[in-house]
């Protein structure tokens, strides 16, 4: 997908040894502190627990350096969201259905889009509200949507497996073949940030997204879960 959205980027594979966080992270560590890179996609999730604040500080928090990080593909949860994305460093990827539609003054771009999620909420993206990550600053006021900590996601891309992109894959399919999920719109996203050029240093690039609104368009149909209560 990088490739796909921004095909003069420098690309880099950072593999880690196992799926446990500790290497998950320490991955994110080395793609910053050894290979200088200014913008990281994350497609991995487990459920956000009290111990998320040592990860952030561990291996999330790299200011000036754009992170992505998908939303699940499990649908939207009242009471704990996947991490790393729910993490206040990371900018929380989730998906929506994306489909061709007819131009006009109100849709000049000839796509519309919605939630890709079903009305219970049990399947689509990933979404909801953390039950331990802090609000970041940027991220209350309107946008707050009544919720005390942490909420996702802060920006979707095309996810949905049945509007998804194309790829040609020899190994396992033999021909071409539409994928989707948020693992589709984290580096979507992250491809985004790089054609925006180099983050600020000592900024976090999620903020740009709140503090940019206009330039974003607002995906206003569809449903996945309802809000949570203040708290």
């Amino acid at each position: 997908m990088v490739s796909a959205i921004c095909p003069s980027c420098h690309i880099y594979l950072v593999e880690a040894k196992s799926a446990e966080y500790s290497d998950l992270g320490t991955g994110v560590n080395s793609a910053v502190s050894v290979l200088h890179v200014d913008f990281i996609s994350n497609s991995y999730g487990g459920s956000d627990s009290s111990r998320d604040s040592v990860l952030d500080a561990d291996y999330y928090d790299h200011p000036g350096v754009a992170i992505t990080a998908s939303a699940g593909d499990d649908g939207y949860f009242d009471s704990g969201v996947e991490y790393p994305a729910s993490s206040q460093y990371v900018t929380a990827v989730g998906g929506t259905t994306l489909k061709t539609a007819k131009v006009t003054k109100k849709k000049a771009s000839g796509w519309a889009e919605t939630v890709w999620g079903t009305k219970a909420g049990t399947d689509g993206t990933g979404s909801g509200r953390s039950s331990y990550e802090a609000k970041p600053s940027w991220q209350s006021g309107a946008f707050d949507s009544g919720c005390a900590n942490r909420t996702n996601n802060d920006v979707s891309a095309d996810a949905n497996p049945d509007t998804g992109v194309a790829v040609y894959d020899v190994y396992d399919y033999g021909g071409w073949v539409e994928v989707g999920g948020t693992s589709e719109a984290s580096p979507i996203i992250a491809s985004v940030f790089a054609l925006a050029r180099t983050p600020k240093a000592g900024t976090y690039p999620t903020s740009y997204i709140y503090a940019h609104t206009v330039d974003l368009y607002d995906v206003t149909k569809g449903t996945n879960g309802s809000p949570c209560s203040p708290k």
